[in-house]
């Protein structure tokens, strides 16, 4: 037991403390007080208690006074000294020198002596000396009667500590930093905004444009001064209201999470108090920014969705999130903005409806609760924020869940976001599910996903399935690097949920990048490099009866595949030792048809022909399966000529980063076809080497490759074989 205080200024330490202490028969000590624990004592000074205080003399405290008096042997304690307490600065209800009468709200005016202070007496409502209170004794606003037994004061105690913030019900311990920021913006605005709307009730007095003028003079419209003061039109514009608001809004944005919440409950407090005096009248419809009862509406729906989505993504403590939503409950809405009555009433995330959707134990957000049905039902603000923040986290799984079983007013811009779901079940290294969730719809929605994705979606579906790698970010189109997820999808459940994509939408049929990506991703490696671009594959020409086997039996594959019959790939082929082999001819014969179906929808051809890379047994491929058909070979000619003319610079930059063994054989190709249209091609590429000499430092090296191939002594036709020649003698020249 330490040493203790006990009124008067005595100190009490053990005994056991003072026995080397213990006064002898020659010493004398200061005052003793004992206390005895003996239950048993029955002195007539202690009247059984088992503390004794001896009080100081008043002649001088600093006087020592040698006396001893025990009063029990068996005591534990003894004093040794004591001293006058100081007064330590105290509420004044606490003071215990002037008496105080306590009521519960009387404010009139001072009760009893409650107006008598001592030097420390505080004032219990403004938190300072009493001495310095404005309003101690000012009728109506008494504070020396202030007490905390009563609630009515501890409210005045708490708005004048608080301020604004005393209206969100606030307990002082919960304000910090950004709740006192917030508070502190929201009063100078209040302030500020009193003054605007004070001016907008006041109004604008115009005269309407036309009246004619009924005096003697009968002057022009609108000149007449007695006329026009008796016709005059007071019209209330709110547009300075709504700026000021609008900035207000700006600036809560800019804002910490706490602050920003306080600003734009305030303000959404303030404005649905705003009364319209023009009510109904015709005239008054001025624009959306002019009218109150257009634009205070617009504000609140900037309020509401800000603030649906902060009690998503801020993690409030518990008890202000539920304080910010009962002070947004308890604004009195004006008829106007009805609408936004429990816009709120957000799910927090430990809901129990809502947990069990993310977790995978409630697949269709519903759930029957007394009796009746209960849908997870959430506004769209509220659906984007729990994606971004489930992203975040990156929870792909917990995001796929929510997006399959929340229902939302807005449906277009859900299935917007629904859209995405198997690109984050990619993620999750599901890339099976991820292919059948593009051709399947959420909750009965018009079409799948595969009807809307671009071509540039396809291309990094099929990467994704190929490599078994995602990109690392949530942005599927970023250009980050990507990271393994799973293992790739089987060659022939590629091939099938690929071509499956493309007969799914016309868009994605009819477009030359679509057919590109998809022979590019065949033709290449399932391995990708670090900044997710594909590593092709140079294949080997595999024998002629191989390839018309694979022509065969992919031909009757496309056309069941085409018409929805569920159909394989024979796997003996597509899954042997020249399965990528047979993949690409199978891409051959698939562009094949679609040449065949929809050549006048396509807009080019040229990048179908560099997607087959060094390849160019496939390129020959499809030609020659081109030449059975003549109006199809020359269409196709012509778009691919005209592409080479549109794309001359691109194709000079593609030949430099392919090198001169490329374009040798890229001229060759076509410059060898049976068909004269398809040479056309190969001349035409061939002047623009020629044209374009500077550009080529590699030229020469093509001269040459075309003395090795014999190129120069065939006699291919007097067109093809002239330029040939022309264009090796005139490097021979050199």
């Amino acid at each position: 037991m330490d040493s203790q205080c006990y009124p008067g200024g005595c100190q009490v330490v053990p005994i056991w403390k003072l026995v080397a202490m213990w006064p002898s028969e020659k010493e004398e000590e200061d005052n003793v007080i004992l206390i005895s624990d003996d239950d048993d004592d029955e002195g007539e000074d202690t009247q059984g208690s088992s503390v004794l205080f001896v009080e100081p003399q008043e002649e001088s405290p600093l006087e020592e006074k040698k006396c001893e008096e025990l009063v029990d042997e068996e005591g534990d304690l003894v004093v040794t000294y004591c001293k006058q307490a100081n007064v330590m600065p105290h509420a004044r209800h606490d003071c215990t020198t002037q008496p105080f009468e306590r009521r519960e709200s009387d404010a009139c005016f001072p009760l009893g002596k409650n107006a008598d202070i001592c030097d420390q007496c505080y004032c219990y409502i403004c938190d300072k000396l009493a001495a310095e209170c404005q309003l101690w004794t000012v009728p109506s606003l008494c504070h020396c009667n202030a007490h905390n037994k009563s609630n009515f004061w501890k409210a005045q105690r708490n708005f004048a500590l608080a301020g604004v913030l005393a209206t969100f019900n606030l307990e002082l311990l919960e304000l910090d930093t950004e709740l006192r920021r917030g508070g502190d913006l929201l009063e100078k605005f209040i302030r500020d905004l009193s003054v605007a709307y004070n001016k907008y009730l006041i109004g604008e007095r115009i005269c309407p444009p036309g009246h004619e003028c009924f005096c003697q003079p009968k002057l022009p419209p609108g000149q007449c001064s007695v006329c026009s003061s008796r016709n005059v039109e007071v019209v209330y514009k709110y547009s300075d209201v709504f700026e000021l608001v609008a900035r207000f809004l700006n600036q809560a944005e800019q804002e910490s999470p706490k602050a920003a919440a306080v600003m734009l409950l305030g303000a959404a407090k303030q404005i649905a108090l705003h009364k319209d005096p023009a009510m109904l009248r015709s005239y008054q419809s001025l624009g959306h920014t002019t009218s109150l009862r257009v634009a205070v509406p617009f504000l609140f729906q900037r309020i509401v969705t800000r603030l649906q989505r902060m009690l998503v993504l801020c993690d409030f403590p518990k008890m202000l999130y539920e304080k910010f939503v009962e002070f947004f409950q308890s604004i009195s809405l004006p008829c106007h903005c009805y609408a936004f009555s429990n816009s709120l009433n957000v799910l927090p995330w430990d809901h129990m409806l809502l947990t069990t959707v993310l977790k995978g134990q409630n697949i269709t957000g519903q759930r029957r609760q007394k009796g009746r049905k209960m849908y997870l039902w959430e506004a769209l603000p509220v659906v984007e924020a729990r994606v971004e923040k489930l992203l975040e986290k990156k929870k792909y799984k917990e995001v796929v869940r929510y997006l399959r079983a929340v229902k939302c007013n807005e449906n277009q811009r859900l299935r917007d976001l629904r859209d995405l779901i198997p690109f984050y079940l990619c993620k999750t290294g599901n890339f099976l599910d991820a292919a059948h969730s593009l051709l399947f719809p959420v909750n009965s929605l018009a079409c799948c996903s595969a009807c809307r994705i671009t071509p540039c979606q396809f291309k990094v579906y099929l990467k994704i399935f190929r490599t078994g790698c995602v990109p690392s970010g949530n942005d599927m189109l970023e250009t980050g690097p990507w990271v393994t997820a799973g293992s790739p999808l089987r060659n022939t459940v590629l091939i099938k949920q690929a071509l499956k994509l493309l007969y799914s939408s016309e868009a994605l049929y009819r477009n030359a990048k679509c057919w590109s990506s998809f022979i590019m991703v065949l033709g290449s490696s399932n391995l990708l490099e670090k900044r997710g671009h594909l590593l092709p594959l140079p294949l080997g020409e595999p024998p002629l009866s191989f390839q018309e086997n694979v022509l065969a039996a992919s031909g009757n594959f496309l056309e069941d595949l085409k018409s929805g019959v569920n159909v394989s790939l024979p796997s003996a082929v597509f899954s042997g030792q020249l399965h990528h082999e047979a993949s690409l001819i199978l891409a051959v014969q698939a562009v094949q048809q679609m040449l065949c179906c929809d050549l006048p929808h396509l807009t080019s051809f040229l990048e179908i022909v560099l997607a087959f890379g060094k390849n160019f047994w496939a390129l020959r491929l499809l030609l020659d399966q081109l030449c059975c058909v003549e109006h199809i070979l020359c269409g196709t000619a012509n778009l691919l000529l005209r592409d080479l003319s549109r794309e001359e610079g691109t194709m000079l930059a593609v030949w430099q980063n392919l090198g001169p063994q490329y374009v040798g054989e890229f001229l060759c190709l076509f410059l060898t076809c049976r068909h004269k249209r398809m040479q056309s091609v190969g001349l035409f590429s061939l002047n623009v080497v020629i044209e374009n000499l500077h550009l080529c430092p590699w030229a020469r090296q093509l001269c040459t490759f075309f003395q090795e191939s014999g190129l120069g002594q065939l006699p291919f036709g007097t067109t093809v074989h002239q330029e040939v020649s022309k264009f090796i003698s005139a490097f021979e020249k050199l």
